[in-house]
C-alpha cells in the first residue's frame, strides 16, 4: 500500500521503529534508506545526502576542494571566526598585484589586525592564549590540553579574576589544571620551569583558580608517574609492576595520604629497582623525579617499616 505523505514525514523523523519499537536502526547510504535491524521495516527512504557533492581520495584533494574554513576553537581569542588577509600579494588568479594595490592591501591588513583585538579583554585573552600555545609546545602537550586550558582561562576572564594578577602565572596554572583534568602527567615544577616563572608563583595562581572557579581537579594517578620514572630510568620490565604492587599495598595501609605523589612514586620505583637487581641510586631517581633525596629516603623508610618488604642492600 502507498503511504500518505504525513506518515512518511513522521517516519523520517523517528529514531525508533514504528513497527516493533526497536531503536536498532541501520542507515544504508548506498540506497538512502534507514532499516530496522530487528524486523526489517523501512523506517525512512530517499534520504538526502548532507555531505559534499565532490569526492576526494587524498588529503591534498580534500583541502583543495573544501570550501569552508577551519572549525571554531577556543585556542584563538576570536574562536577562529574572523577573516584573515593573506600575506601573499597575489589576486585570486595568482597574478601579482600592482604597487598601488599592494599598498592598499597593506593598509587593509594593518587595520584588520587592529580590529580583531577591540578591547582590553580580547587583548588580554590574545596574550594569554599565545603564551599557553608556546608553553604546551615546549612540554609536548597535545592540542586537547591547550583547548581545555583556554576554556579554563576564559572562565577566569569572565569572572574578572585576571585583574591585578599575572597573565602568565594564571595561564601556566590553567595549563597545569588542564593536565590534571585530562590525566596527562606533567608536574608543577615542569610547567613553572617551561613558563619561566617561579614554582611559588604558579602554585599560588593554581590554588587561587581552583578555589575561585570551583574546578574539580582529580587526584594524580600514581601509576602514570611510576611508568614515566621507569621509562626514564630504563628499568627492566617487571620493575614497574613491582612498584605498582608496592603502591597498592601502601594505599591499603594509608601510607600515601597527604604525601607528594612524585615522592611516593620515586620511593616505590627505587625499591623496585633494588628488588629486580637493576639498582638505581637515590640521586639518580631524585634527579629524574624532580624531588630531593631526603624525600625518597623518608618515603623509603615508611614503606620498609610498615610493609612486608625485604631488600638486599
Amino acid at each position: 500500500m502507498r503511504r500518505e505523505k504525513p506518515e512518511r514525514i513522521h517516519l523520517r523523523q523517528s529514531k525508533t521503529c514504528p513497527e516493533c519499537g526497536s531503536d536498532r536502526l541501520i542507515t544504508d547510504y548506498e540506497i538512502a534508506e534507514k532499516v530496522c535491524r530487528d524486523c526489517g521495516f523501512v523506517v525512512a527512504e530517499k534520504m538526502a545526502d548532507k555531505g559534499p557533492e565532490w569526492r576526494a581520495f587524498t588529503k591534498e584533494q580534500r583541502d583543495k576542494r573544501r570550501r569552508v574554513g577551519a572549525p571554531s576553537t577556543f585556542t584563538i581569542h576570536d574562536k577562529g571566526l574572523s577573516t584573515t588577509i593573506d600575506t601573499r600579494n597575489r589576486d585570486a588568479q595568482g597574478r601579482k598585484l600592482s604597487l598601488e594595490q599592494r599598498a592598499q592591501i597593506y593598509r587593509l591588513r594593518k587595520w584588520q589586525r587592529r580590529v580583531r583585538v577591540s578591547d582590553s579583554k580580547e587583548r588580554n585573552l590574545s596574550i594569554a592564549l599565545s603564551f599557553m600555545s608556546k608553553l604546551c609546545s615546549n612540554i609536548s602537550l597535545p592540542k586537547t590540553i591547550l583547548e581545555t586550558a583556554s576554556i579554563i582561562y576564559l572562565k577566569a576572564l569572565k569572572k574578572q579574576l585576571i585583574r591585578g594578577r599575572s597573565i602568565r602565572g594564571l595561564a601556566a596554572a590553567s595549563v597545569y589544571i588542564a593536565c590534571r583534568k585530562c590525566g596527562i602527567v606533567r608536574t608543577l615544577n615542569e610547567v613553572s620551569k617551561s613558563s619561566g616563572l617561579g614554582i611559588m608563583n604558579v602554585s599560588r595562581c593554581y590554588r587561587f583558580m581552583v578555589k575561585e572557579l570551583e574546578e574539580f581537579v582529580p587526584l594524580s594517578n600514581l601509576s602514570r608517574y611510576v611508568a614515566r620514572l621507569s621509562n626514564h630510568l630504563g628499568l627492566v620490565g617487571n620493575a614497574e609492576a613491582i612498584a605498582l604492587h608496592i603502591l597498592h599495598a601502601a594505599k591499603k595501609k594509608h601510607l600515601i595520604s597527604g604525601k607528594a605523589p612524585l615522592g611516593i612514586a620515586a620511593a616505590a620505583t627505587y625499591i623496585a629497582s633494588i628488588m629486580v637487581s637493576d639498582r638505581r641510586t637515590q640521586r639518580e631517581v631524585a634527579e629524574v623525579a624532580g624531588v630531593t633525596e631526603v624525600t625518597i629516603r623518608n618515603r623509603y623508610k615508611d614503606f620498609m617499616e610498615n610493609l612486608d618488604i625485604s631488600v638486599k642492600l
